[in-house]
């Protein structure tokens, strides 16, 4: 009795009727949440699952065949492949933290290394200070500052083609700069 019930409320609630729609959550709510919860161990988690189970049923997302069997087994099955869904996708984004975190942790540089890169910067400040007044504004909003070139239009009232070819032209003298003074330390 309750098999064909639930399957006339599955109907109804198919064509947007909230009291079917309710009396299936009333119904199922408390089972799904326990067998969600056995899976996940994460009460947040299970409520994520139940609520997408539940929206997606509203939606019409997933649809129930009768001749497949019984609708309480659909749900849970459902719900089953939901919960599982959920598992990975926590488990990939975790692993990938990981690797971010490890990407982030790298070994302490020389001393050697150290003074290298501060000549290096002290270089790049040098040929820098050489450019035009507006080539070092828009580099050093592009590249120490992190703007996009679209940003950088909109805060210097430019247009985008004008910042384009502002860093282009800038790096091109930069590079020259420091070409020339590889050059003459080389000599």
């Amino acid at each position: 009795m309750i098999q064909n019930d639930d399957a006339s409320l599955y109907s109804k609630a198919m064509n947007k009727d909230r009291m079917a729609f309710e009396t299936l959550y009333d119904r199922y709510e408390k089972l799904l949440y326990s067998f969600a919860y056995r899976l996940t161990n994460d009460p947040s988690l299970t409520e994520e699952v139940i609520q997408d189970v539940f929206l997606k049923l509203w939606n019409g997302t997933n649809v129930y065949e009768e001749n497949k069997g019984k609708f309480s087994s659909w749900l849970l099955t459902v719900t089953r492949n939901k919960a599982i869904d959920e598992i990975r996708k926590r488990k990939r984004h975790t692993h990938e933290e990981m690797i971010d975190k490890d990407a982030l942790v790298q070994d302490e540089d020389s001393v050697e290394e150290k003074v290298e890169w501060n000549e290096q910067k002290n270089k790049i400040k040098q040929a820098m200070s050489k450019l035009k007044d507006d080539q070092q504004q828009i580099i050093h909003l592009f590249y120490f500052k992190g703007l996009s070139q679209q940003h950088i239009a909109d805060q210097c009232e430019l247009p985008l083609g004008t910042v384009k070819g502002r860093i282009r032209i800038a790096l091109k003298h930069l590079r020259k700069m420091l070409d020339m003074e590889r050059r003459d330390i080389n000599e």
